[in-house]
């Protein structure tokens, strides 16, 4: 069978040809006569491993030296723990409300410390991204956080919110490698990797120095960045194979050109699904155009029979994951940077087709 197109919003595709390379590598990792999976994280095989990922994550984001890149475990859902924990002196943060994952990750820091709401997007079903009224930041804020690409419902912050002397930490789970981000714009990014970086298990954290340890009192050992930043990431057994496929998938961005291509790629993408979408008289993109995300791209008949219906006939044709998420309802498409212009062409000629039969 060949391979269907996935638009599934994670686990997500992957390169085939990284994909390829570690099926090559499969059972022997070069001549060391074992596979990743087997190796000691104390080797130095395995040392040379992580140290080529780490570096070429400096690289491919231009990651200032003065920030660390923890390779880590427990999905961004644990971010929301490890964040307040370590960086919450005075016990007070700012959020922006943009979706599920900002709304848990408020909820959970609330465990913790005070937790200011300055905007939310709640009230259309989070279809946009908020304005900001400056006036209601608090300036003693530890932080402020934002989920910058938000992939259950389509929305992108184009433009950050200006913090000064707070640190803004960001879940950038769903937009991470897409293109080129300043990373000194922030204290904190932090990013699931079954999106953009590679298989679920592994966790990346890039922190500013300065806001490592000044853990809470009674952060547990393993919440605190301090203690993965002292050891390499190598505290406890870190998910080395999902390391592995991480450094095999920079590797494949650096060899197309880096972020700036990426984002090429992804505008190029985004921009067929927009355009058709802007001018079909069945599908609706559900999300004002000056917040969509190029990653993920929600969209609906406005009839539920007519939803299923054509996610049946894309399954059909190898276009599988289109289903929206329960909130949103209708389809969704998430087009990270391992999905081919062909995937998306080929979405858009079996939307055409659908259109043509049902209007």
């Amino acid at each position: 069978m060949a391979r269907v197109y996935n638009f599934s919003a994670g686990p997500a595709t992957l390169p085939e040809e990284v994909l390829k390379t570690a099926a090559s590598e499969l059972v022997e990792y070069g001549d060391s006569g074992q596979s990743v999976m087997e190796m000691s994280h104390r080797s130095k095989e395995y040392q040379a491993i992580i140290d080529e990922c780490e570096s070429l994550f400096r690289e491919v984001m231009s990651i200032p030296d003065n920030y660390r890149v923890l390779f880590l475990q427990g999905g961004a859902s644990l971010q929301f723990a490890m964040v307040p924990l370590n960086l919450a002196k005075k016990g007070r943060a700012d959020f922006a409300i943009t979706g599920q994952w900002a709304k848990k990750a408020r909820a959970e820091a609330a465990k913790f410390i005070d937790c200011n709401v300055v905007s939310s997007s709640e009230d259309k079903t989070f279809s946009y991204i908020p304005k900001f009224d400056e006036s209601k930041f608090d300036k003693d804020a530890d932080y402020f956080h934002i989920c910058m690409n938000n992939t259950i419902y389509g929305t992108y912050f184009h433009q950050l919110p200006n913090t000064g002397d707070v640190p803004l930490v960001a879940d950038i789970s769903s937009c991470i490698l897409s293109e080129p981000i300043d990373v000194s714009k922030f204290g904190v990014l932090y990013a699931g990797a079954q999106k953009n970086i590679g298989p679920a298990g592994l966790t990346v954290v890039i922190v500013r120095e300065d806001l490592i340890g000044n853990a809470r009192e009674g952060t547990p050992t393993m919440l605190d960045y301090k203690t993965h930043a002292d050891n390499g990431s190598m505290f406890n057994t870190p998910p080395t194979y999902a390391i592995y496929m991480c450094k095999l998938v920079l590797a494949w961005i650096k060899s197309k050109g880096g972020l700036s291509a990426m984002a090429e790629h992804n505008k190029k993408k985004a921009a067929i699904l927009y355009d058709f979408l802007d001018n079909s008289k069945l599908f609706k993109g559900t999300v004002e155009k000056d917040s969509r995300s190029l990653m993920n791209v929600p969209f609906v008949t406005g009839d539920a029979d007519l939803d299923k219906k054509f996610i049946e006939r894309c399954t059909e044709n190898g276009l599988v994951n289109l289903k929206g998420h329960r909130s949103v309802g209708g389809m969704r498409a998430s087009i990270y940077n391992a999905m081919p212009i062909k995937g998306v062409e080929k979405l858009v000629e079996i939307m055409k087709e659908f259109e043509a039969e049902n209007i």
